[in-house]
């Protein structure tokens, strides 16, 4: 463990940033469709402090992928119900896989044009700009899957049909409970390991 305590102070900034623009996204988007909760709760802001979870954090440093304190929105505020919400779901996804796109380019530029600097802060430099783009995939892809109370549910929920709303709420009731199982069984990260690494590789050009 000791051992691992370097890497892992190395990590600490791109998964913190991860999340921390994942569930500020979530809110802005919120804000700019009429809903003011995440501001009156505190979560407009990019203290990644507001965000965290606990076991959603440390899940990211032991097991690869985690996830963020889910941020409040009424979407009974918004200005158009259904759109909104679709928007304010996508937006940490969004978010994330743009920050991943972004370092990506910063990442072949100093990596693939040939003053990379080794040793010292370049290669912490270049381990930054990996992680990066790595976590924000990670992020984004665990965040589509359709099960509650991922964003992919919330853009499921938005075309239940009205006649299956009570069965898809029975389902979003057991949606944490299948999410943990899913995670222990390792099916989630099964999952990741087959989509993740394999776009976030060809976004670095490795």
């Amino acid at each position: 463990m000791l051992a691992r305590i370097p890497d892992m102070l190395i990590m600490a900034l791109p998964i913190l940033w991860a999340l921390t623009i994942h569930e500020y996204a979530h809110g802005y988007v919120a804000v700019w469709a009429g809903d003011p909760t995440p501001q009156v709760n505190g979560r407009l802001t990019l203290n990644p402090l507001a965000h965290l979870d606990l076991i959603g954090t440390l899940c990211f440093f032991f097991v690869g992928f985690g996830w963020a304190k889910p941020v409040p929105v009424n979407p009974y505020n918004f200005r158009n119900l259904r759109r909104d919400n679709i928007l304010v779901s996508v937006a940490g996804v969004t978010m994330n896989m743009a920050t991943a796109v972004v370092a990506a380019l910063i990442f072949r530029l100093v990596a693939h044009a040939g003053f990379a600097p080794a040793g010292g802060f370049g290669s912490i430099l270049v381990m930054w700009l990996v992680m990066s783009v790595r976590f924000n995939v990670v992020l984004a892809v665990f965040n589509l899957l359709p099960i509650p109370p991922l964003d992919g549910s919330h853009i499921i929920e938005t075309f239940v049909p009205h006649d299956k709303a009570q069965q898809w709420q029975n389902f979003a009731r057991m949606g944490p409970f299948i999410l943990l199982l899913l995670i222990f069984t390792d099916v989630v990260g099964k999952i990741l390991r087959a989509v993740v690494w394999p776009v976030s590789d060809l976004m670095l050009g490795v």
